[in-house]
């Protein structure tokens, strides 16, 4: 079996979110630390799919409202001011593995009056071309496997500085084509699933004698059913994720602008927990990761098993509290806008080593002219052999109907 099938097959029988644990050169990093990496159904959902969230760190919660607003926080639906706005954006991913895989992402949003917006989305994630063989080396066949998502949003006013956001997803995932896979029939997965978002604005704040705007955002996304790649009843859990970050934009004059932003992540699936040797029926720390939905959501906030004793096989006073802190990710960067046409951005991503080790600094820019921006980030690896390694990211936002301009709707 060629070497990109063998790949495919671990992320559909050892449901291992193989985009996930490929950040980690796990045989060098395992002989230093204990690596307890939580793993999921269709990671595509959790990558940043637009540039310039992209090239602000993989942050985006908080951020001033846009097209691509479906992924990061339906909330802001209510703030936004376009009337009308579309997106399409484009990744070349994984380019350090194989020359073939990408990510594309069309969103867009309609105001409908002063309190609501409604949204929708569309995400397609293709893994390339695979060609699976049997165990003699015969081609059994071609397949391009791919995934996809399906959104639709609705974001209300609550106040005039607050507001609240739902959005509805269909996801499929398609990795195999019904290939029989060591005797077992595999097959196209499917799942629903529901984001939960909030968003708080403050404009017109002062610091010092410059006038500002501070955002606060929360999302709880992909509460759905587990997924199912084969007829058995092995079922795996999509990546529930709860997001919440601030972002503070200074007007230092009337045509400079400076935003910075910051994101915390957390998935809220099981953690792995610590078995007995060679027995996966017998826990010796954490908790049984095959509960239910919402179970693993709770019990994600207090299951990690932490740092064994090896005198006592008992967890290390202070360590369960230290790894569930190492699951929350940050991100966050830093963006200047000038006369709201050109816009350069840096970030930076960092996730622990023992929970997949992603650090990278992202860059990016943007230019507006009249209804179209065009922007693109580009991520620099702050770690070994990372296969993020200079992902670039393009997004082209297409703005229809009326803008705002002084307070008054004018057309465009």
């Amino acid at each position: 079996m060629s070497v990109r099938a063998t790949l495919l097959l671990v992320i559909v029988l050892a449901n291992a979110g193989v985009i996930r644990s490929q950040l980690v050169n796990q045989e060098t990093r395992a002989q230093q630390i204990q690596l307890n990496t939580i793993t999921t159904a269709v990671p595509f959902l959790m990558i940043a799919p637009d540039s310039r969230s992209g090239a602000l760190g993989d942050a985006g919660v908080a951020l001033s409202p846009d097209a691509n607003l479906n992924h990061w926080n339906a909330a802001k639906l209510a703030f936004v001011e376009e009337d009308l706005e579309l997106s399409l954006s484009y990744s070349p991913w994984l380019r350090q593995l194989v020359n073939d895989m990408s990510l594309a992402y069309l969103s867009g949003y309609k105001k409908l009056n002063k309190t609501q917006g409604i949204g929708g989305s569309l995400r397609f994630f293709t893994l390339g071309s695979i060609t699976f063989t049997d165990e003699g080396g015969q081609v059994i066949r071609d397949f391009r496997p791919s995934e996809f998502a399906l959104d639709m949003t609705f974001g209300q006013k609550f106040s005039d500085n607050f507001s609240g956001g739902i959005a509805a997803r269909y996801i499929n995932s398609n990795l195999t084509g019904g290939t029989n896979v060591q005797g077992a029939d595999s097959r196209a997965a499917q799942s629903v699933a529901v984001d939960i978002s909030l968003f708080y604005t403050k404009p017109r704040i002062k610091i010092g004698d410059k006038s500002a705007r501070f955002n606060w955002g929360m999302n709880v996304s992909n509460i759905g059913a587990k997924m199912r790649y084969t007829n058995t009843d092995q079922r795996d859990f999509i990546p529930t994720n709860l997001r919440t970050g601030v972002a503070l934009t200074l007007d230092l004059d009337e045509y400079n602008q400076l935003t910075f932003t910051t994101d915390f992540n957390k998935l809220l699936v099981p953690t792995p927990p610590i078995y007995t040797d060679g027995d996966r029926t017998e826990i010796l720390s954490g908790r049984d990761p095959n509960v239910g939905v919402a179970t693993g959501i709770i019990q994600s906030f207090y299951d990690a098993p932490g740092e064994l004793d090896p005198q006592t096989n008992e967890p290390i006073p202070g360590s369960i509290l230290r790894e569930e802190l190492r699951e929350i990710n940050i991100s966050g960067g830093f963006e200047y806008l000038y006369a709201e046409q050109v816009a350069v951005r840096a970030g930076y991503f960092y996730e622990h080593l023992t929970k997949g080790n992603r650090q990278f600094i992202t860059l990016g820019a943007g230019l507006r002219y009249r209804a179209a921006t065009i922007d693109m980030s580009y991520l620099i690896s702050t770690t070994q052999q990372n296969p993020l390694a200079n992902t670039l990211r393009f997004t082209l936002r297409l703005a229809m109907g009326k803008t705002k301009n002084g307070g008054e709707e004018v057309a465009e």
